[in-house]
């Protein structure tokens, strides 16, 4: 799982170059301490208290992509539940503290993507 990577992985690098050629100036894997927990966005606007994921189809659930596995069940099934857990758990405290979030399968068309991001940077 080491090479699993936490950062820059390729549907983030290409959302963040999209941003950045429209003149988005932004934080990548920006630590936020929320209620006693600390998070890292992988995308953040701290001054206008936007954070962004973009999670994974496997890590994360997603029922289009996310696949469960077939071996070592036992792990795996409460590993993958615990990752939505949290990220509902992560959404509560951001919201809460007064960040919005928004969160992006890493399917996500990333020109779709950013296209939501500036809209929303737009009207805060």
């Amino acid at each position: 799982m080491k090479s699993n990577r936490r950062r820059d992985t390729v549907p983030e690098r290409r959302i963040r170059s999209l941003l950045h050629g429209q003149g988005r100036r932004f934080r990548c894997d920006y630590p936020i301490e929320a209620q006693g927990y600390r998070v890292h966005a992988d995308i953040a606007f701290p001054s206008r208290k936007v954070a962004i994921f973009i999670d994974g189809c496997f890590w994360h659930g997603c029922a289009v992509h996310g696949n469960a596995p077939r071996t070592n069940t036992s792990y795996w099934g409460p590993k993958l539940a615990r990752n939505r857990e949290r990220d509902l758990r992560v959404d509560g405290l951001l919201t809460s503290e007064g960040w919005r979030v928004i969160r992006f399968w890493e399917h996500t068309n990333p020109s779709e993507a950013a296209d939501e991001v500036v809209a929303l940077l737009n009207e805060r």
